[in-house]
């Protein structure tokens, strides 16, 4: 008796209540649901996103549940690339950072520009973790 009532439930259904549809698995319906897609996150993303993670869970976990945490990580990321960028612009223009030197003395172009990625990385990591 019971397998023949099992066999007319419908396979999807639509909760008017909440909007929801549900499709039958076994004994259960259970809800459509969709992850909306992500944008990519870059490095100073995924660096604000392991921050919220570690630091602050509460904040991480509300921004995860309604939709925010993806887009809000992807903005500062770009932000502070495009910071990131400006600055080491700034730095080649004003320590004489370029191809000429980079051809007679490819060591200390290494070494400059080692410098001014710590010195850029050193002025944003603050400005975007806390």
């Amino acid at each position: 008796m019971e397998q023949s009532a099992m066999n007319t439930l419908p396979r999807h259904i639509h909760d008017e209540r909440n909007g929801l549809d549900y499709t039958l698995y076994g004994d259960y319906y259970l809800p459509d649901l969709e992850v909306p897609p992500t944008p990519p996150l870059n490095h100073w993303g995924r660096t604000v996103f392991n921050r919220l993670q570690e630091h602050h869970p509460g904040r991480f976990s509300r921004m995860l549940l309604d939709g925010t945490l993806y887009p809000y990580c992807h903005d500062i990321g770009q932000q502070a690339q495009e910071r990131f960028d400006a600055l080491m612009q700034g730095y080649q223009r004003c320590w004489g950072i370029n191809e000429a030197l980079k051809s007679c003395d490819p060591m200390g172009w290494v070494g400059l520009m080692n410098l001014a990625r710590a010195e850029a990385e050193s002025i944003i990591l603050p400005e975007i973790l806390f």
